[in-house]
């Protein structure tokens, strides 16, 4: 399973880490992605980060402003938020990739299965 984990009110300018930590599976094989869906919108994917931490990608909207990394030894992946902006208001879910020991990771929704509950996060303007 997965398990997100930082998310809150913050104001706009601020910054959030959010933590998906994961059980019941070989976590260093597989890729993890962070996703977000806001009211009345499709579920939109923000980053990811390949099996051994040597890729990482990012919606446009998010280049220079987050920041995802992982610890295998912890079975967690991290996502570091920075100037946040009210539209970033969301619930950030993470996920496991399909298909496991790739050197590139996508932000596909369609490339995972296995998807936490996600975490509130809220930018007040």
């Amino acid at each position: 399973q997965l398990v997100e984990s930082g998310g809150g009110l913050v104001q706009s300018g601020g910054s959030l880490r959010l933590s998906c930590a994961a059980s019941g599976f070989t976590f260093a094989y597989y890729d993890i992605g962070w996703f977000r869906q806001a009211p009345g919108k499709e579920r939109e994917g923000v980053s990811c980060v390949s099996s051994r931490g040597g890729n990482a990608n990012y919606a446009d909207s998010m280049k220079g402003r987050f920041t995802i990394s992982r610890d295998n030894a912890k079975n967690t992946v991290y996502l570091q938020m920075n100037s946040l902006k009210p539209e970033d208001t969301a619930v950030y879910s993470c996920a496991k990739s399909r298909r496991s020991l790739q050197e590139t990771c996508s932000i596909d929704v369609d490339r995972f299965d296995l998807w936490g509950q996600g975490t509130q996060v809220t930018v007040s303007s």
